[in-house]
């Protein structure tokens, strides 16, 4: 990640350094010193030394000097740490797979202890080493308030365990907090969030639609970080608790993004529970647990536990699987740095809209709304079905050719979708749709072909690989919607027609 040596390193841990204050040292400010007391807290945080900073993988990096010392903790792992707080036995383990960046350790990830057989239960993470947002904010009504209104459950998460890492071993959490910082936000393909990349490694998404999306969300992490105060005010707990760690002060913005994709990489989405305690922090969950898109096991709400039973057999070592939920690898690479070659989610965006120029663009609406599409509609690609998602988009974009007044009448009153237009309307169709597929296979800077070669080399960047691997998925989604595109063009009965000239088509991006 390239960001200033002052701030941050780049191994970092993605939660803050810690700063001490004495809970006697100021007294609570009142709203009308509010300004005064974050200059005070200002200059005493610049005045702090910026060459120390805690690294990840429990390591301190002098970022003046780049030399890097192991520390070695006398703490128990993780595992112990949970069985002396109420864990009950359980047949899980946690060992060690190699890191992708040799001069990170090893990362943890969850395996079987024993033979397992379909239905045991491998876990129960009993409610008190769950972290929930009623319990961080201190007030099911606030989390809710919060989370319905301008904040995420992953922004005020993020916020709690950054304040409880600044406790250091103090912190009930720091056994956690110490193997979240040992991950760095990596799941199991050991590779960061690209929320976290450089600009020089977000190229390797040149082409695909996922590059923006990145950015955007940045931007939108951003926004989440301008108000992180408020938060801070509105919860009382968190008020009580760290009376003098104003967040945008105790906290860099590069540090919050750190923590917000780490909390990303292993939050827990529990279904039939309160929205404040919807999104969970489970120890020896993700992303210590691999994910898989074609697993159906779940960390799932049971009274007073988390627990995760198993859907297949496990042989004693063998690392745990869970599912990931229907998500397509755009959000799969996002959130948890990995993407899942046989995913049957995986899918594409294509959107379609009316031309609002169009003089009988009113009358076209009305039509596309009895038929459950919108003026700008959104048709969903999905791997090994895009010859059903050109059918899909067709009727559609039929419509937005529709050009002569004298026919409308008859488009309204029709039932169904508008199927019925001449052999020069359809070519036209089908042309549009073609040089659309056409131009967004050119927008990637390298070919299909080029990608596969790529793959096969052992020693590519590892943010490369799985770069590579998510545009090369996109591509070959593309190529088969070309292909299907090809063959309706192909069935038309007489190839000699010109495609009819459209002076409203519809537009498509």
């Amino acid at each position: 990640m390239e960001v200033s040596p002052v701030s941050v390193s780049d191994k970092c841990f993605f939660f803050s350094p810690p700063i001490r204050h004495s809970s006697s040292a100021y007294p609570l400010p009142s709203c009308n010193n509010y300004h005064r007391f974050r200059r005070r807290r200002w200059s005493y945080c610049c005045a702090s030394n910026p060459d120390t900073l805690l690294a990840g993988g429990n390591a301190v990096v002098t970022a003046a000097s780049g030399r890097k010392r192991e520390v070695e903790h006398d703490d128990d792992d993780l595992k112990s740490w949970m069985h002396k707080h109420g864990l009950p036995p359980c047949k899980v383990v946690l060992k060690d797979k190699p890191s992708h960046d040799d001069t990170l350790k090893p990362i943890h990830y969850v395996a079987a202890s024993e033979d397992l057989q379909v239905g045991d239960v491998a876990i129960s993470v009993p409610n008190s080493l769950v972290v929930t947002l009623d319990r961080v904010l201190g007030n099911e009504t606030v989390a809710e308030l919060l989370t319905t209104n301008k904040f995420s459950e992953l922004a005020c998460l993020a916020l709690y365990l950054m304040y409880e890492k600044k406790q250091g071993k103090k912190s009930f959490w720091y056994p956690y907090i110490r193997e979240l910082d040992r991950q760095r936000g990596r799941g199991q393909m050991a590779v960061e969030s690209p929320l976290l990349w450089s600009e020089s490694e977000l190229a390797y998404l040149a082409g695909s639609p996922l590059k923006d999306e990145i950015l955007k969300r940045i931007e939108g992490i951003k926004k989440e970080y301008d108000e992180l105060d408020t938060v801070w005010f509105m919860s009382g707990s968190l008020f009580q608790q760290y009376p003098y760690d104003i967040p945008t002060e105790a906290f860099p913005f590069e540090i919050f993004k750190q923590a917000f994709a780490a909390i990303q990489s292993c939050v827990v989405h529990l279904q039939k529970v309160s929205l404040a305690r919807r999104f969970a922090l489970v120890p020896l969950g993700p992303p210590l647990l691999t994910y898989r898109s074609n697993c159906k096991a779940m960390l799932t709400a049971v009274e007073g536990a988390v627990e995760l039973v198993v859907d297949r057999p496990y042989k004693a070592g063998d690392p745990i699987v869970v599912w990931c939920g229907p998500q397509p690898n755009t959000k799969l690479l996002t959130n948890y740095g990995f993407v899942d070659e046989e995913n049957p989610y995986d899918r594409l965006v294509v959107e379609a809209a009316l031309n609002t120029e169009d003089p009988q663009y009113q009358d076209k609406r009305m039509v596309a709304q009895r038929n459950k599409k919108l003026s700008i509609q959104v048709f969903y690609v999905y791997a090994g079905k895009e010859r059903e998602a050109v059918s899909d988009m067709l009727p559609y974009l039929r419509l937005g050719y529709v050009s002569d007044p004298s026919e409308m009448p008859s488009v309204i009153s029709s039932q169904g979708p508008v199927c019925a237009v001449s052999p020069c309307m359809e070519r036209a169709v089908l042309n549009q749709l073609a040089n659309y597929f056409k131009s967004r296979l050119a927008g990637y800077p390298t070919t299909l072909a080029e990608d596969e070669s790529m793959l096969t080399d052992d020693s590519l960047n590892p943010k490369k690989r799985v770069a590579t691997q998510l545009v090369r998925l996109e591509k070959k989604m593309l190529h088969a919607c070309l292909q299907a595109t090809a063959d309706f063009i192909n069935q038309l009965p007489d190839h000699s027609v010109s495609p009819c000239p459209a002076a409203y088509a519809p537009l498509l991006k």
